[in-house]
């Protein structure tokens, strides 16, 4: 059965070349919305847009580094000059370095991590909003992680980035609420996307001991989850920062 949640919904989606990003533009294809993707890798949201095209969704695709505010503020432009509106913004896209004591973590790390998972994700919003302030409703859904609710040995830089994508949600979230943008974020426990098998360098046999289930959430599992929060109908779930983390954080 076809998913009409989504239907004729223009969609917004950062990090669209691989990993949440691509499986998100292809689940939300498959429903009917129109897609604006967006991604530094030129070559591999060029493959995933014409792929999507060939059957029969609506794409425009962008170069986009999220680190830069005009190539952010251009996707949320060609939304509106393309499809006239931008239902749902998923500022998705992120990086990490590999693990490493916070006494021996370069500056150079701490500001690579903030750039793209914090800045990148800030600007996403500040040009969603405004454009959803003008048509007067969206849905914003950002992509944290359980680093950004919880601590995370060696990955003090990335944890302290996705807790500002954290804090950046629940400020935006109680500053918009009475005009009708619901803004989230998802914070997923260790998928096998690339970020993750091929970034931090660990096994997934041992990442996955961290876990309550003892395994890793497939990543059709993590995208379900985020299609269920930014559903329409899902009207009253705002402001909140939710674990899709196998049971992690009930220890």
């Amino acid at each position: 059965m076809t998913d009409s949640r989504f239907n004729q919904q223009v969609v917004m989606i950062t990090g669209a070349a691989s990993g949440f990003g691509q499986l998100l533009a292809q689940r939300l294809a498959a429903g009917q919305a129109r897609l604006v993707l967006g991604d530094r890798n030129e070559e591999g949201l060029r493959s995933v847009a014409q792929a999507l095209r060939n059957t029969g969704a609506q794409v425009v695709d962008l170069a986009c580094d999220v680190t830069r505010e005009a190539q952010v503020k251009a996707m949320v432009d060609a939304a509106v000059n393309t499809f006239g509106r931008l239902d749902i913004g998923i500022n998705n896209a992120g990086t990490g370095t590999p693990p490493k004591a916070l006494i021996d973590t370069e500056e150079a790390e701490l500001d690579f991590n903030f750039a793209v998972n914090a800045k990148g994700v800030f600007f996403g919003m500040k040009h969603q909003i405004r454009q959803m302030l003008t048509q007067g409703n969206g849905i914003i859904l950002n992509v944290a992680s359980m680093a950004g609710i919880g601590g995370a040995p060696k990955l003090t830089a990335y944890c302290a980035a996705k807790h500002a994508v954290v804090g950046m949600t629940r400020t935006a979230a109680v500053e918009y609420a009475r005009k009708n943008i619901r803004i989230n974020a998802v914070c997923p426990f260790y998928s096998p996307t690339p970020l993750v098998t091929e970034g931090l360098g660990l096994s997934q046999e041992f990442l996955a001991q961290g876990s309550p289930m003892r395994r890793l959430g497939s990543p059709d599992e993590m995208v379900s989850a985020m299609l269920g929060i930014i559903d329409p109908a899902n009207s009253y779930l705002h402001g909140q920062a939710i674990a899709v983390d196998g049971g992690v954080s009930a220890y």
